[in-house]
């Protein structure tokens, strides 16, 4: 599995990339798309919306579940990632580049780790 640096990993398996102008874009980690299996739909948030730590807000539907996906943030959802409405898979294939909201206005972090540190964490189970 891959876990690239740069990028920043909570404990429900969201990565979190820094952008310039102080927002975010907010996906699922490799690990999490390899344990969901193949994901087959995805409901994205609004514009808009109101991120809170520790809060769902989307999920995803593969052929073994329905699962949340968590905030690692308080902020707020600037954008969303329409492409995955129609190919939910891009996030089995690449998910690092499938991101899923961009946020701004980020008000708080939640705990948070390097990739190395999330490495031990996904070995621990």
């Amino acid at each position: 599995m891959k876990f690239p640096k740069g990028l920043l990993y909570s404990e429900s398996h969201e990565w979190v990339q820094k952008l310039e102008g102080g927002s975010v874009r907010i996906g699922l980690t490799d690990f999490a798309q390899h344990e969901l299996g193949d994901l087959v739909f995805v409901n994205l948030p609004q514009v808009g919306d109101a991120l809170d730590i520790g809060d769902s807000f989307c999920d995803v539907e593969s052929v073994k579940a329905v699962s949340d996906v968590y905030s690692p943030l308080n902020g707020t959802v600037a954008a969303v990632n329409d492409e995955l409405m129609d190919e939910p898979q891009l996030i089995n294939e690449s998910p690092y580049d499938a991101w899923l909201v961009e946020v701004e206005a980020i008000e708080e972090y939640g705990e948070l780790m390097d990739a190395d540190a999330y490495a031990a964490f996904c070995e621990k189970g």
